[in-house]
């Protein structure tokens, strides 16, 4: 309420109430004219709805935030004195041994003394989608690679561990992230700069125009007190006080419109950011991926084989399910795994989208298998498990011995590393026929492996094998510890890949973005590999270019010379080489490079990335969901996080969220942001092309002595009545064609108000509606009698009480009374012009740059505010009373006319002006005239 344009008004306001003042100690009651007064309080009223506007949306972001947060576990399980008890998470205090399961969530960071098949999610801190396994052997110099570290806030995925407590609350690694995201210095946005930039030029034109006046009016003999007066009444004039509502109703119309197509604005402001965005920093995992792993690729019968990873099934696969091959493949994916559905929920939901336990490497074989071969938990109950040795570290696989639906063979199924299934081979399952495993078939196996290790794809083998109802009949004891079964000779079926696969909105918003000339950095915590491959998958990379570091690979140290012949556009950055790098060798990355992937970064390197990016001069936006991203979303220019998958903590940090964590919703953002600012525009370049009328009465005034022709009481309702309803109306203006082809603005010369915008308002458009308004008023003066050139001077007689006649050209006498009723009723034809003339003007501020009769009628809000702007200057004029209130006059019909030829004269400068602009583009009209 007391910040930006908020001062300008508060400005006019208390001017208005010192004029009033001024006039209510000096002059007679019967003397005092209320205008000023009227004028202050209606200044009052704006500030406060404005502002009332604004927090009613932030408010409304704010409650909605609150529903997000997710209590951290109010009680744990430590072991104190050799007793587990339960104690809450505010009393664990360093030095606490602590027990977790799975599905607990950490509740401080920890050393792991033991554990059993124990993984936790650490997507939240690292940005890996799959759960990583912990155990207590210390292996890496990085806290956030060594394995027997688990850390405050991440969820315990499987198994169970014991652990010592080594920080809590802000001293663990979680805290100190939200810190270093809380202490982040807050930028202005770009439309609040744009805001000061319209706050600096329409304060210095209101008072270089006011001290012009006050000066000429001291120079021309009028006494003090009304030179004072009519300095205060040009500046509050030339302070468009409807632009602050406008303002405000055109970000919360905007942040209503995206919040129904889940986008959550908590920053009114920010909705034009976005707009302005020229440089997207994306973190990958659950905001460009669906963060679930997805069967990507098979490799069987020594092909290479896609499969289908979007949720809906809407792709294609490639590979053959009716080979003899996939039978044997798939019976091992549905018996050697323990994934199930979770119980209650809908038939109905696609498969892929339902949730299930395991790992997520067993949830993604057990739905790819479902998808496939309907009926798997059916399936397993036909084939009784007899042993079973679960995955682990050492031996790298997953062993199941199942009796065959006959109930007479037993069957061995495993998977697990490909390189280690392998070994424990000696056949290999070619369309439905084993066959030696020969040299050539594991040349093929190396070669598919590495293809598929490249696409940045976890890829696991799979074999099985038939025990002999001879050596293993009904009832044997097969024994998991010592293992009494045959562990060699198996036969080699196949390859899964894994990968967290793209939304599949993502490459499609890609591309938009490119042509919206928006550069997409991809900023994640996952390896490199996996990294590029993704960003290949959605056009982060261009899918056929070499990468700088593919190049180098290839080339060696003359990879340089080589890449001028074969151009490099991108680049993938290891966090471990961002460590060696200085700021400014980030940024010349950055400014060298139009992809760019940065992996394994810690949230300090976010940061800095961001900060590289912001010293290119780009706007920069940047997304996420886990708190390693928060530090990024608060110094960015545009935070955007994840509502399903976000932390608290980043859309604590953020100013947008996308509800339904699609990366593609971002476009619409853009776009709506690039409407946005072009929508402002067009309000303002209207807004103010009322100033211009408004001014020239007062000009006439005191340089010609003309009588008034047009009150403060009508310069206050042309700006908050007649003209505001259809400066709102520009608001819900449609995108012009050419919006997401555009480059981003630059902030530092594509303004708000710029030359351009103010020399359309006051010297081109304003001076024309100055004239029609005039020559209303003439007019009607010279119906009456008074010819123009009998009233150049006629100002002193004419204003002053004492002088009882003035005679008019035809030698008709006038009192003071008939001359104030015939000067209100010019007024009255002054301001009808005026709402006429902006009739056709608000019509072609539609467009900056197309006809306006390519847009047709189609804006009703528009359509409903001409008819509205019209029936209340109609009331104004004809309602009884409105002389004594407001000094409007009745008009005859044809005093309606004098503003129309000047409405036609705008409405062919203005299309002529577009129609050499799409002519020449970037000629001379293009370059002064567009704004």
């Amino acid at each position: 309420m007391f910040t930006g344009f908020s001062i300008l008004l508060w400005i006019g306001t208390v001017l208005c109430f010192i004029a009033y003042g001024l006039q209510y100690l000096t002059v007679r009651p019967e003397e005092i004219v209320h205008d000023n007064l009227y004028l202050g309080i209606a200044l009052l009223l704006v500030v406060t709805v404005s502002s009332t506007f604004a927090y009613w949306q932030e408010r409304k972001s704010s409650d909605i935030m609150n529903s997000f947060k997710k209590l951290v576990p109010a009680f744990a399980v430590v072991i104190r004195d050799g007793v587990k008890q339960s104690v809450h998470t505010t009393d664990i205090v360093k030095g606490d041994v602590i027990h977790v399961t799975m599905g607990d969530r950490m509740p401080a960071d920890i050393v792991i003394l033991e554990a059993q098949a124990f993984k936790v999610d650490n997507s939240s801190i690292t940005g890996e989608s799959e759960p990583v396994s912990r155990n207590g052997k210390f292996t890496h110099e990085n806290p956030l690679e060594t394995k027997n570290l688990a850390f405050y806030s991440t969820s315990v995925m499987q198994g169970t561990a014991i652990g010592v407590v080594i920080y809590t609350g802000d001293n663990t690694v979680m805290g100190r992230v939200a810190n270093l995201a809380s202490n982040i210095e807050q930028v202005k946005t770009p439309l609040n700069k744009e805001l000061d930039h319209v706050i600096l030029v329409s304060t210095s034109i209101a008072f270089l125009m006011g001290g012009i006046f006050f000066t000429l009016s001291l120079l021309y003999g009028f006494y003090w007190l009304d030179s004072v007066i009519f300095l205060i009444g040009l500046i509050v004039a030339y302070v468009p006080e409807g632009l602050q509502m406008t303002v405000t109703i055109c970000l919360t119309l905007t942040a209503q419109r995206m919040a129904k197509k889940n986008c959550l604005v908590k920053n009114l402001d920010a909705v034009e950011t976005l707009g302005s965005t020229s440089i997207i920093c994306t973190d990958k995992t659950g905001t460009l991926t669906q963060n679930r792993m997805t069967v990507a690729h098979v490799w069987m019968d020594g092909v290479i084989s896609s499969v289908d990873t979007t949720e809906n099934q809407t792709g294609g696969s490639s590979f053959d399910k009716t080979s003899p091959t996939w039978k044997r493949l798939s019976r091992v994916t549905r018996l050697c795994n323990r994934a199930v559905f979770q119980p209650n929920q809908s038939e109905d939901l696609p498969i892929l989208k339902r949730e299930a336990t395991g790992d997520a490497s067993e949830s993604a074989i057990f739905k790819f298998t479902e998808l496939h071969e309907p009926g798997v938990v059916k399936y397993r109950e036909t084939h009784n498990k007899r042993v079973e040795i679960p995955f682990n570290s050492t031996n790298k696989y997953q062993i199941s011995i199942h009796e065959q639906d006959d109930g007479r063979d037993h069957i061995l199924q495993m998977k697990g590393a490909p390189e280690r299934i392998l070994n424990l081979c000696s056949m290999i399952l070619i369309k439905g026929e084993e066959v030696p495993l020969t040299d050539e078939w594991k040349e093929k196996f190396e070669s598919a492996y590495r293809d598929l290790g490249e696409m940045g794809e976890r890829v696991l083998g799979f074999c099985d094998l038939i025990l002999p109802e001879a050596e293993f009949p009904q009832g044997y004891p097969f024994d998991s510890e010592n293992q009494n079964f045959p562990l060699n000779n198996l036969c080699f079926l196949g390859l899964l890949a894994l990968i967290d696969p793209p939304r599949a909105a993502v490459p499609d918003a890609v591309e938009k973005c490119r042509r919206a000339g928006i550069k997409i950095i991809m900023v994640t915590g996952d390896h490199p590999i996996t990294a590029k491959a993704i960003a290949r998958k959605v056009g982060i990379i261009s899918p056929d270019g070499m990468t700088a570091n593919e190049m180098q690979e290839k080339f060696g140290d003359n990879w340089r010379r080589k890449s001028k012949h074969n151009k490099v556009s991108a680049i993938v950055l290891h966090g471990e080489e961002i460590k060696q790098m200085s700021s400014e060798d980030l940024t010349k990355v950055v400014q060298s490079y139009p992809e760019i992937v940065f992996a394994r970064t810690s949230p300090q390197q976010k940061l800095l990335i961001v900060e590289a990016c912001q010293a290119t001069g780009a706007i920069v936006a940047v997304t996420g969901d886990g708190v390693n991203d928060s530090p990024a979303l608060s110094k960015a220019d545009i935070g955007i996080a994840m509502g399903i998958s976000g932390s608290e903590v980043s859309k604590q940090a953020a100013d947008m969220i996308l509800m339904d964590d699609n990366f593609a919703s971002i476009v619409t953002g853009v776009e709506e942001g690039r409407v946005i600012f072009d929508n402002l525009k067009k309000a303002i370049v209207y807004t103010l092309t009322s100033k211009g009328p408004e001014t020239l009465p007062f000009l006439a005034f005191i340089l010609l002595d003309l009588p008034l022709s047009l009150g403060t009481a009508m310069i206050l309702l042309i700006d908050f009545s007649t003209d505001l309803m259809p400066a709102i109306s520009l608001v819900h203006e449609v995108a012009e064609a050419d919006i997401m082809t555009r480059r981003p603005r630059n902030a530092a010369t594509d303004h708000l108000v710029n030359p351009a915008l103010l020399q359309k308002a006051y010297f081109q458009i304003g001076i024309i509606e100055g004239m029609g308004g005039m020559f209303a008023f003439l007019v009607v003066l010279g119906e009456s009698g008074f010819w123009p050139m009998s009233l150049i001077g006629i100002r002193p007689e004419w204003d002053n009480p004492s002088v009882d006649v003035v005679v008019d050209s035809y030698g008709q006498e006038w009192n003071y009374r008939q001359r104030k009723n015939l000067e209100q009723t010019g007024q009255s034809a002054y301001f009808l012009a005026i709402v006429f003339i902006q009739w056709i003007n608000v019509l072609t501020c539609r467009s900056r740059r197309y006809s306006i009769f390519n847009y047709g009628m189609r804006n009703s809000v528009m359509n409903f505010a001409l008819i509205f702007e019209f029936c209340f200057a109609m009331a104004l004029i004809y309602t009884p009373g409105m002389e004594v209130a407001l000094r409007f006059r009745p008009l005859q019909p044809l005093w309606f006319l004098p503003g129309l030829p000047f409405g036609l004269l705008v409405l062919f400068y203005d299309e002529m002006r577009k129609l050499i602009m799409r002519l020449d583009p970037g000629g001379f009209i293009d370059r002064e005239t567009y704004y």
